[in-house]
């Protein structure tokens, strides 16, 4: 198949979709737990866990059952028939289940559409490679992430103005969109021939079995290179990014309910704020590439930690000492807010682009996917523990421990940084015209 960047942009709408899901996700649903259901903010942070939860339990599987699957549409576009529109609908279902009050039926609604989701986020990951040649990935990748990044801007920003008018609005809205980008991609990106074909009866058990084999087997392996290396960079590096993953996935699920409960304002101002990093990351994220090539992924990195983690200190001390007079965007003490946040948002950008490829440049080719799944193993732990983690915090202490206890995971994340050794760039120095693709 020929390759296009038109199509990847529209691959990207899938990315897109998917985004705006999440982002309003993370910013309401703690809200909806707190304020209706009354659940403390523990018990909010393990609801929250959910998505991490599906991700890690069945993204391999799918991923691998996708592998396997040919009909006439192709191997990835049935469990996007399937996923989207059923996560949509349980989606546009949440403001439904809360105006009932029923926790059972709420609790229903949100495992249900995060089943859903995790349905066909795996396909529609791997379907950037399936139409892409190795060369152009990089290109592709950076496109797609664009276009997730866009995603989240709108649903912060865009989320603000329907939020305020009535909760269930972004809701309806969101599913809408996602449900129509990911039409975007079923009509207009084909898959190559050779996966548009009647395939085999696959035996389930016998898939559960290999994609169990394979996966956690590969893992086990690479995770011996982890402990059992006598020099401890890719150790150092792992934990690093488990420790800067818990202090912003703990800002990112409970930001919006510390700006209701502790700031006392809209949680819609909160979520906006929140679009600010995201705005910031992603005007940054290529300079930020550029910076890790010039002068070194670990100074990038570590400069990065040192600026978002300065970034969450002045927020908390501007929290604790001045309030919000009124929730509007133009107030001096949120314009404040947005203004460490930008910043925050660049420093995430410098330590985000730049971790990846550290891990991927410690080993050898073959082993390319495996520590993937590493960095990526390590951070999904993190988004694990970490809303439970800071719940628990909220739950003794109160709502001025948020920042603090991000900022205390970042120093730590900047102090393990110093151990690691390898995973710079060590065969050339490149320029900014390596970065950019090749439009047709």
């Amino acid at each position: 198949m020929e390759f296009k960047y038109r199509r990847i942009f529209l691959l990207g709408f899938g990315f897109f979709g998917i985004s705006i899901i999440w982002s309003l996700y993370n910013a309401y649903i703690p809200i909806f737990l707190q304020d209706t259901f009354k659940m403390s903010r523990t018990v909010t942070g393990f609801v929250m866990t959910i998505d991490n939860l599906f991700a890690v339990l069945l993204l391999p599987f799918l991923g691998a059952l996708s592998d396997k699957t040919r009909t006439r549409l192709g191997r990835r576009k049935p469990y996007i028939l399937m996923g989207a529109p059923s996560a949509a609908l349980m989606f546009a279902l949440i403001p439904v289940a809360r105006a009932y009050e029923n926790l059972a039926l709420f609790m229903g609604t949100i495992i249900l559409m995060n089943f859903f989701m995790a349905l066909f986020r795996s396909p529609v990951i791997a379907f950037m490679p399936d139409i892409t040649p190795s060369e152009k990935r990089s290109q592709a990748n950076g496109i797609i992430n664009f276009m997730g990044g866009v995603g989240a801007l709108l649903a912060y920003f865009g989320g603000k103005v329907l939020y305020d008018m009535n909760y269930a609005y972004p809701f309806f809205v969101g599913a809408a969109i996602m449900l129509l980008a990911n039409l975007l991609v079923v009509l207009f990106v084909p898959e190559p021939e050779e996966y548009r074909v009647s395939g085999e009866k696959i035996s389930l058990r016998k898939l559960l079995s290999e994609t169990s084999k394979k996966s956690f087997g590969e893992l086990k392996e690479n995770l011996k290179d982890v402990f059992a290396s006598h020099e401890k960079s890719l150790f150092f590096m792992l934990l690093s990014i488990f420790f800067w993953f818990v202090a912003f996935n703990s800002v990112e699920t409970f930001f919006t309910s510390y700006a209701k409960y502790h700031l006392g304002i809209e949680e819609s101002t909160g979520a906006f704020m929140m679009g600010v990093v995201s705005l910031s990351f992603m005007l940054f994220a290529i300079p930020a590439g550029l910076l890790g090539g010039r002068v070194g992924r670990k100074k990038t990195i570590t400069a990065g930690l040192i600026i978002v983690g300065a970034a969450m200190l002045g927020a908390y001390l501007l929290g604790e000492t001045s309030k919000p007079g009124s929730s509007a965007l133009t107030d001096p003490v949120v314009l404040k807010f947005m203004v460490l946040f930008f910043f925050g948002g660049i420093g995430w950008a410098m330590v985000n682009v730049n971790s990846l490829p550290m891990v991927v440049d410690m080993t050898t080719e073959e082993k390319l996917g495996g520590y993937t799944g590493l960095y990526y193993f390590f951070s999904q732990a993190a988004n694990l523990v970490a809303p439970p983690l800071a719940g628990a915090f909220l739950d003794v202490i109160g709502y001025k421990t948020l920042l603090p206890f991000a900022v205390a995971f970042f120093l730590i994340a900047t102090i393990t940084m110093q151990f690691v050794k390898r995973g710079d760039i060590v065969r050339y120095k490149g320029d900014a015209l390596d970065y950019v693709p090749d439009m047709d």
